[in-house]
C-alpha cells in the first residue's frame, strides 16, 4: 500500500461520509418507527438482533467497518481488480439459478441459514460500475466508435438480462442507469432520445387501441416524408430511414410489447404497471388472477394498488409537520405492507410530515450534487466514470422509490438507499460510496 492509503481519512471527502452516516441513522429510526410494537423493551430490542431495527443497526456497523477497510486500501487495487470483480459478480449471479429461494415471487435471492439472505443482482451493481469505469478509462477505448459503445452496453446489460431471468425486473432496470455514465463519456445523445422514445411508445401501446396507434405512427411517418420531401429527392437513404423507423415502431407496438407483457413480466408486475398509468388490467387466465391476488396480500387487499393507496394516505396524514415518531396510524398499525422496505418513505412522511420529507429529500439532493461535483474534479477517467455510476444508481433508486410510493411509478421493488431495510442493500450502497471516497482521496492520480 502507498503511504497515502495507509492514512485513514487523509484527503477523504468527509461530507460524503457524514451524509452516509445521517441517512443510515434516518433509516434505522424509520425502520424502528415502522416495526416497533407497544410494550417492547427498546434497549433489549436494539441489542437482541431479533428485531428489524436491531439487525439494520448491525448491518450499519458492518458497513462502517467495511468502509474503514476500503479507505485503507490502495486506490490502484480497484482498477487492477475491476474486471475480476465483474467476472465474480456474473458467476455469483449464475449461482442463483441452482441455489435460489423463491421469495415473494423473485428467484434472485440465495438463502444462507434461516435469517441470512443475499441478492447477487444487488451486489453486482458495484462490480458493473467498476468494470464499466475500467473499460471507459482504457487508452485504446475510443468511445466514439459503435464497437466501443456496444461493449460498454454489454457490460451493463448482461447482469440486467440475468436479473430478468431471475424474475427481478426492478433491479434489472437499475442497470440501465449506467447509460447516463456512457452519455457523460461521449455516448451520442440520439441513443438516449431513442430510449426515451421507446418508453413513450410502450406507454402509448398500453393506453391506446392498437389500430389507432398504428394509424398515428403512419401519420407521423407520412408527415416526416412530406417535411423532408426535398431532402429525400437528393438522398434516398432518408426515405429508407423513415420507413425503417416506422416498421420498427409498429413491430414494437404489435409484437415486442405484447410478448414482454405476456412472457417476460409477471402478472402482478403487469397489473402494477397498468395501475401506474391509470388503466385497468384484466388477467388472461385464472392462474394469472391467482398470482395477482397472492402478490396483493390478503383477500381484503385484493387490489394490487392497495400498497400505493395506503402509502399516499399515510403521507397525507403527516400534514405539514407530521404526527411524530411512533404516533402515525397508517404505519403503526400495518396498513401499509412493506413499510420497512420499499415503502419506507411513507413512514417518514407520516411521522415528520411535508417539512420532514422535504428536508429528507434535500439530504439526497445534496448527496447527488456533491457526488457530481466530485466526479468533475477527477483527473482520472476511471474515477470520474465510477463517480457518475454511483450518482446514476443512487438517482435511479431515489427517484423510482419515491415516485412509486406516491403513485407516480409502478411498484417494482426498488429500495431507498441507506434507508430501506436490508443488509445486502445497505452494504452495497455503502461500499459503492466508500470506494468513491477512496478514489477521490487520490484524485490527483491518473488511474487506469
Amino acid at each position: 500500500m502507498s503511504q497515502r492509503s495507509t492514512s485513514l481519512g487523509k484527503g477523504a471527502e468527509r461530507s460524503l461520509i457524514l451524509l452516509w452516516f445521517v441517512l443510515s441513522i434516518i433509516g434505522i429510526i424509520s425502520i424502528f418507527a415502522a416495526t416497533y410494537r407497544d410494550g417492547e423493551n427498546i434497549l433489549q430490542g436494539f441489542i437482541s438482533l431479533k428485531t428489524d431495527y436491531s439487525r439494520q443497526s448491525l448491518f450499519f456497523l458492518i458497513s462502517g467497518t467495511v468502509g474503514v477497510f476500503i479507505l485503507l486500501t490502495d486506490s490502484k487495487f480497484f482498477t487492477a481488480t475491476a474486471n475480476l470483480w465483474y467476472v465474480f459478480g456474473i458467476f455469483f449471479m449464475l449461482l442463483v439459478f441452482p441455489f435460489h429461494s423463491n421469495i415473494k415471487g423473485t428467484e434472485s435471492i440465495i438463502r444462507l441459514g434461516s435469517s441470512v439472505q443475499i441478492q447477487p443482482a444487488d451486489i453486482c451493481k458495484i462490480f458493473v460500475n467498476l468494470a464499466l469505469a475500467k473499460y471507459l478509462s482504457r487508452v485504446e477505448t475510443d468511445f466514439a466508435r459503435p464497437r466501443s459503445q456496444f461493449i460498454a452496453a454489454v457490460i451493463a446489460l448482461v447482469p440486467a438480462g440475468l436479473s430478468i431471468m431471475q424474475k427481478e425486473t426492478g433491479l434489472a432496470l437499475v442497470y440501465f442507469s449506467f447509460f447516463l455514465v456512457m452519455f457523460r463519456e461521449g455516448l451520442p445523445p440520439y441513443v438516449l432520445i431513442v430510449g426515451f422514445s421507446f418508453a413513450v411508445l410502450v406507454v402509448a401501446t398500453l393506453l391506446l387501441d392498437p389500430n389507432l396507434l398504428a394509424l398515428i405512427l403512419t401519420c407521423i411517418a407520412a408527415l416526416a416524408f412530406y417535411i423532408l420531401r426535398k431532402q429525400i429527392k437528393r438522398n434516398r437513404s432518408i426515405l429508407f430511414a423513415i420507413a425503417s423507423i416506422w416498421f420498427v415502431c409498429v413491430g414494437v407496438q404489435r409484437f415486442v410489447v405484447p410478448f414482454a407483457f405476456d412472457h417476460v413480466f409477471q402478472p402482478y408486475q403487469v397489473k402494477r404497471i397498468y395501475d401506474a398509468i391509470g388503466k385497468d388490467y384484466i388477467p388472461k387466465n385464472a392462474e394469472a388472477a391467482l398470482e395477482i391476488e397472492q402478490k396483493s396480500g390478503q383477500k381484503k387487499k385484493d387490489n394490487s394498488n392497495y400498497n400505493v393507496k395506503q402509502s399516499k394516505i399515510a403521507i397525507s396524514n403527516g400534514g405539514l409537520l407530521g404526527k411524530g415518531l411512533l404516533s402515525g396510524t397508517q404505519t403503526r398499525y400495518d396498513f401499509v405492507p412493506e413499510q420497512r422496505t420499499d415503502f419506507i418513505f411513507c413512514t417518514i412522511g407520516e411521522s415528520f410530515g411535508f417539512t420532514g420529507s422535504a428536508i429528507f429529500l434535500s439530504i439526497y439532493i445534496v448527496l447527488l450534487m456533491r457526488i457530481v461535483t466530485i466526479a468533475e474534479r477527477q483527473r482520472s477517467v476511471f474515477s470520474r466514470a465510477y463517480a457518475y455510476g454511483v450518482a446514476s444508481v443512487f438517482f435511479f433508486h431515489i427517484a423510482i422509490n419515491v415516485c412509486m410510493t406516491i403513485g407516480l411509478a409502478p411498484v417494482i421493488g426498488i429500495p431507498l438507499p441507506f434507508v430501506s431495510y436490508g443488509g445486502t442493500s445497505l452494504l452495497t450502497f455503502s461500499v459503492m460510496l466508500f470506494i468513491l471516497v477512496r478514489l477521490d482521496s487520490d484524485r490527483q492520480m491518473v488511474l487506469r
